[in-house]
């Protein structure tokens, strides 16, 4: 069956409530998991001491932050194509949970910074642009507030997106891009072990996908609040018109 089918309201909320049955203790097991082993169980890094376990918050939410927008992207470019409403609302959905994942990063990334760099923050490429896709972010959010029809809204937050995605994806890729600044390369790739000790690799594979369930969870849940609350307005119309 086709794909868009879940562009349904009525199908996505039954299929949603099925995933959500089995994704709501696979994050909880995953991120106790990641974050338990890896603050408690492993050893301090020979430079940067204790430090080094900040790795197990900053780079899941920082992959986050990233793909977060990045999968708004899809789902702005969805509607604005396709004209489902429940792409809309997942972009809405998720906006809040990246916006927060990116601020984790920054935070994080400026208290490792500090006893490494010696400063809390310094106009490197990557930091310099993954900081204005935070501020995209609550642009993006205060637009959707700002305009009271939701079809209008959706429409203005898409084109936002497009242009943020910029950013995301220079807050990827900056340490490609340019060879000067603070910011050392990719800790890791998925597919094979890169500058991180398999002390720190294991625990820090499960914290990230702990984190991403954490985050799809949140995407199905939010969604299918907005989706609740559209349809609560709709009959508060209906009853207004009668």
């Amino acid at each position: 069956m086709s794909i868009w089918k879940y562009a349904n309201p009525v199908i996505f909320m039954q299929t949603s409530g099925r995933l959500l049955r089995w994704l709501v203790p696979l994050t909880a097991v995953l991120m106790a998991v990641g974050l338990v082993w890896g603050f408690a169980f492993t050893p301090p890094e020979e430079n940067q001491g204790s430090t080094v376990k900040i790795i197990f918050l900053h780079v899941p939410a920082a992959m986050l932050g990233i793909n977060a927008w990045l999968m708004m992207l899809v789902a702005s470019l969805v509607w604005l194509v396709r004209r489902h409403h429940v792409s809309a609302l997942a972009a809405k959905a998720a906006a809040p949970i990246g916006a927060t994942m990116t601020l984790i990063a920054l935070i994080t990334g400026a208290i490792w910074g500090e006893p490494m760099w010696g400063t809390w923050w310094a106009w490197d490429p990557r930091l310099t642009s993954f900081l204005i896709l935070f501020l995209f972010y609550l642009g993006y959010l205060a637009l959707w507030e700002a305009i009271e029809d939701p079809d209008t809204a959706a429409d203005l937050t898409s084109v936002l997106c497009l242009v943020g995605s910029v950013f995301a994806i220079l807050s990827r890729y900056a340490v490609n891009f340019w060879n000067q600044g603070l910011h050392q390369g990719a800790s890791l790739t998925l597919m094979q072990k890169q500058h991180v000790a398999d002390a720190y690799w294991y625990p820090l594979m499960i914290s990230i996908g702990g984190f991403l369930c954490f985050f799809v969870t949140m995407v199905l849940v939010r969604t299918r609040t907005e989706i609740r609350a559209r349809r609560l307005q709709a009959l508060l119309a209906r009853e207004r018109m009668a």
